[in-house]
């Protein structure tokens, strides 16, 4: 499995990134969101999702994890498709997209071409108990108190508590309180504080 891909920008469009790492060139489909998160840059890292299928082999790249998380929650969707989740996130920032999905606005998810009513009533039944999975919608709790290194410790932390089976609006609210009291802590030490709690 590839977890990300860093290396130098050969080309940039808006909706593909070809990163050269180490004399490869690895064609990536991308969102607006990732597209400006990289426009301008010599190098950037791309967290990567692999989509293997009997006639294709495609590589999604997000600029952030939250960007991904997001897009692997859309997927999860039935009938939604990859390209279709990369056409949601290029309407939406993670932002927008959360708090469509928990004030389900319908109307606003209806606005992107690909969904329709039955898709967009989908997305939000699906998703809304899932949203906190999201490091997106930890942005608006804890964003403005840390700075993107420790922005980075929190994702991690959350993201390893919830894969080892902990719920993830209580893995979202103990991690936030433990990083608004220790905003400095390494993830370990996060992630170890968590499970006394949890």
């Amino acid at each position: 499995m590839i977890e990300y891909i860093r290396g130098t920008v050969a080309e940039l469009t808006p909706t593909q990134a070809v990163i050269d790492c180490n004399g490869v060139g690895y064609g990536l489909f991308i969102s607006l969101n990732t597209y400006s998160a990289i426009q301008g840059k010599k190098e950037a890292r791309l967290y990567v999702y692999e989509a293997i299928r009997e006639d294709a082999y495609q590589l999604y790249g997000f600029a952030s994890r939250q960007e991904r998380e997001l897009f692997l929650l859309l997927i999860g969707v039935s009938s939604i498709g990859g390209q279709t989740a990369r056409t949601v996130l290029s309407a939406f920032t993670p932002a927008e997209l959360c708090d469509a999905i928990r004030t389900e606005n319908e109307r606003l998810l209806k606005s992107v071409k690909g969904i329709g009513p039955k898709a967009a009533q989908r997305i939000i039944v699906e998703l809304k108990d899932k949203i906190a999975l999201s490091a997106a919608s930890s942005g608006s709790s804890v964003g403005s108190t840390l700075n993107a290194d420790h922005k980075e410790v929190f994702e991690e932390a959350v993201a390893a508590l919830t894969m080892l089976g902990f719920p993830p609006a209580a893995v979202q609210k103990t991690v936030t309180a433990i990083a608004k009291n220790e905003p400095s802590l390494p993830v370990e030490q996060i992630i170890k504080q968590a499970l006394k709690m949890l």
